[in-house]
């Protein structure tokens, strides 16, 4: 067990869940540690993500704790090793954390579904349209942050392609669509980006048209990231103050409803694929 000071997302959430399983256990630390034959400071350094712990410790955490799920200590054994060097680590000492984390996030769900209302989701966003709205960020970003932002969220679209492309749900309003963010040509070559990527088998576009107004309103994107079992989905959230990441059982059933509820508002794929395209025509 090898000491981890610069844990990733995925080290951090282990130790949450192992947390969380000694503490339906009914124990403490001490006597947690007491039954791996270590010592508390162990156990709180795994659960901190601080060590990165191995795949048969987990396990042995996992029956310490009388964990009957075995679809669960398989995933979280799956969550273990080194530290994952990512391409995302290339923007760790020059881009805000929380917009790190996100990337190591999708690359990890098994599927993702997004809702926003006033901008194109970042998966789909061109070059062009995400510089457009790096542009108008308070305070404003200099140039070569502007700069850096793009590449990195262009790079994050690679889990849309390959072999194994992760699927991805999008709901988007109608007020997104229309929001124009770099003039004319920017957001009429972004709706037709967004059209095009709504074809691919592993995406699938719907859109909240105005008049619907019967649907869970949320001013921030919602982010709901699929783990290998449900118990390890996570909801992200983009906040005027950065990156939220919610994990507790009562949240994630609480945004899987209003993305449920969102998507019943919306029009079927088609139906809003030909929106899209006819919005681009108004631009």
């Amino acid at each position: 067990m090898s000491s981890n000071k610069a844990s990733t997302m995925r080290q951090q959430r282990l130790g949450v869940e192992l947390r969380r399983l000694r503490e339906r256990a009914g124990l403490s630390s001490t006597e947690a540690a007491k039954r791996l034959g270590g010592t508390p400071a162990q156990i709180s350094n795994i659960e901190a993500g601080r060590y990165a712990v191995s795949a048969e410790r987990v396990r042995t955490l996992a029956a310490n704790y009388s964990c009957a799920d075995q679809a669960y200590v398989d995933a979280l054994a799956g969550m273990t090793g080194s530290r994952l060097r990512g391409w995302w680590e290339e923007y760790r000492e020059i881009l805000p954390a929380g917009l790190v984390d996100v990337a190591e996030l999708e690359h990890a769900a098994t599927a993702l579904r997004v809702a926003v209302m006033l901008q194109m989701p970042g998966l789909l966003q061109t070059a062009e349209y995400a510089r457009a709205t790096f542009r108008e960020n308070v305070p404003r970003l200099p140039a070569y942050e502007v700069e850096h932002r793009v590449s990195f969220r262009i790079r994050r679209q690679a889990v849309l392609y390959g072999d194994h492309p992760t699927p991805l749900t999008v709901v988007v309003h109608e007020a997104a669509l229309r929001m124009g963010f770099g003039g004319a040509e920017t957001s009429r070559a972004q709706l037709g980006y967004l059209a095009e990527m709504s074809e691919r088998d592993n995406i699938s576009v719907v859109v909240i048209p105005f008049g619907e107004v019967s649907f869970p309103v949320s001013g921030h994107p919602i982010v709901y990231a699929s783990g290998p079992v449900s118990r390890l989905d996570t909801v992200q959230l983009d906040t005027e103050y950065g990156c939220d990441f919610l994990d507790a059982e009562a949240q994630l059933e609480k945004y899987r409803t209003v993305l449920d509820r969102m998507e019943s508002r919306a029009l079927k794929p088609g139906e809003s694929r030909d929106l899209i395209r006819r919005v681009a025509e108004d631009v």
